[in-house]
């Protein structure tokens, strides 16, 4: 069968919901909505920044993206997010969209410059008023609100006073804005997020220098100030500081009033051992420590990991005693970001003590392939290989390593190159999208069979975005943007996929 065709059934298959799955000890079930338990909860995401637009309406003021995509050479497309979706003015016509595809909640992002301009002070209440208008129309056709309160656009004031979150200062600032968030929208939205991904933060931002603030060691990205042999550390440090502020703040003053939960969202790669080698086995463990386990084991067990600790040394701050009871148990949720998996090597090398940094200290070699073999389809980016056995295998490990703690899946998705002279409608076809939602879904399923404590999926992203720094030239959305006639949303093969899987 030619390759053309094969897709073509592959999708008219999944379309007709013909899948079927086999649990352990469980009777083969149809593959629908109905094959997960029926409080599990389906939506797709999205980020203030690269959806709203209007960065200068309204009184917002100006955050560390707006600064760094303003930077030449610093996005690959020279794009940045001062229209982005134009969700500001559109956001009735997107909650429409998301009715016509039956999710059951919306995961999306405060913007702290539209709350407070100069990031603490006076409140600016025309961007109370545009999230209030939000959340209510969501909540008026009966899609609950999944709000995270910090997606990486930090005041630039913040930055430019004490250096952002290389300070302790910042704690009490997010903390008095995550306050705002709790007291103006708390009556109505019942799932909060209070950080996305802290390891994109620190090490994109202090490590290679590639997201905002662009900050690293010379010897090791394009940067003008920074060291990453220190600051994703303390960056990290204080990441999870503003977040247990946080937590215990709506623990004490509005949970029980407000009857809702809070959590917090970690990105993470899955790692399978080159070979089966103790030492590759060893540094799989080992680079799963410095992706996740260096926000979770705090989270869980009040400390870093002990390989970090060993590893990094002095340069990885120390939790007191008071912190340490402070963040361990900070969380109701957690919320896990999974795209793709990488084989891991042990690096026999002696690290540099010169040229150190996140990933020298880890003392791991990664790799997509494995003599020349993918591990699996790519997507439109390099780094992107789909490995949907990886998000069973996390959430398993979820289970066996952090207590089976309650999991949400707040992103899981992959993109494909932003071809300008494609024609619409083969834009439209994303066939692969199909299938690697249908695959991670069948996965998410299994895990819940394998007794996972798994309690929802969020797709990224709902419609194609600003994608940081790579700008717009990938796509990861359901819905098509045409940038060149007025930002208009067209639905794609993806979206009425997953409106036919949640209609069953």
């Amino acid at each position: 069968m030619e390759t053309s065709n094969r897709l073509f059934f592959l999708f008219c298959l999944l379309c007709l919901m013909c899948v079927s799955v086999r649990g352990h000890g469980h009777s083969r079930t149809r593959f629908g909505r109905k094959a997960f338990p029926s409080d599990f909860i389906f939506g797709v995401g999205s980020a203030a920044y690269q959806y709203e637009g209007a960065v200068r309406e309204d009184g917002r003021g100006p955050s560390i993206w707006d600064t760094f995509t303003h930077t030449p050479g610093k996005i690959v497309d020279g794009s940045n997010g001062d229209v982005a979706d134009d969700q500001y003015h559109r956001y009735k016509e997107d909650v429409k969209l998301l009715v016509d595809m039956g999710v059951d909640s919306h995961r999306f992002s405060i913007s702290w410059t539209r709350i407070f301009p100069k990031g603490r002070g006076m409140i600016n209440e025309k961007g109370i008023t545009y999230y209030n208008n939000l959340i209510d129309e969501l909540l008026k056709h009966g899609i609950k609100p999944f709000v995270t309160i910090f997606h990486w656009d930090l005041p630039q004031p913040f930055q430019d006073e004490y250096g952002g979150f290389l300070s302790d200062k910042i704690v009490p600032d997010f903390t008095a804005y995550a306050n705002t968030c709790f007291e103006r929208f708390g009556d109505r939205v019942k799932n909060w997020v209070t950080i996305n991904e802290l390891f994109s933060i620190s090490v994109n931002g202090y490590d290679n220098g590639i997201h905002a603030p662009g900050r690293c060691s010379k010897t090791v990205g394009n940067c003008t100030a920074g060291n990453s042999a220190t600051e994703p550390y303390i960056v990290g440090h204080n990441l999870l500081l503003s977040h247990a502020s946080a937590v215990k703040l709506y623990r004490h003053k509005y949970q029980k009033k407000q009857k809702g939960s809070i959590g917090i969202s970690h990105f993470t790669h899955w790692f399978v051992p080159y070979t089966l080698s103790l030492n590759d086995q060893k540094a799989t463990q080992r680079i799963l420590d410095f992706f996740f386990g260096w926000f979770m084991d705090p989270l869980v067990y009040g400390e870093y990991p002990a390989t970090m600790r060993a590893l990094v040394g002095n340069r990885l701050p120390r939790f007191t005693k008071k912190q340490s009871r402070l963040v361990k148990g900070s969380y109701d949720y957690i919320g896990v970001n999974y795209y793709t998996a990488m084989y891991a090597l042990n690096d026999n090398s002696t690290p540099d003590p010169m040229h150190t940094s996140f990933m020298a200290d880890s003392r791991v070699n990664l790799t997509y392939s494995k003599n020349g073999v993918l591990i699996g389809p790519q997507g439109g980016s390099d780094w992107l290989h789909v490995y949907p056995r990886g998000i069973r295998a996390l959430l398993n490990y979820i289970r066996t390593h952090y207590n089976n703690l309650p999991v949400y899946i707040t992103e899981n998705g992959t993109n494909e190159v932003n071809n300008s002279s494609m024609p619409l409608k083969e834009s439209l076809n994303d066939t692969w999208r199909v299938s690697h939602v249908s695959q991670h879904l069948l996965n998410v399923l299994l895990a819940v069979r394998d007794g996972c404590n798994v309690r929802g999926y969020f797709g990224w992203t709902f419609m194609d975005d600003f994608e940081w720094d790579v700008g717009y030239t990938v796509r990861y959305g359901f819905y098509f943007v045409d940038r060149t006639h007025n930002v208009t949303r067209y639905p794609k093969a993806s979206a009425l996929w997953l409106k036919n899987f949640l209609h069953n």
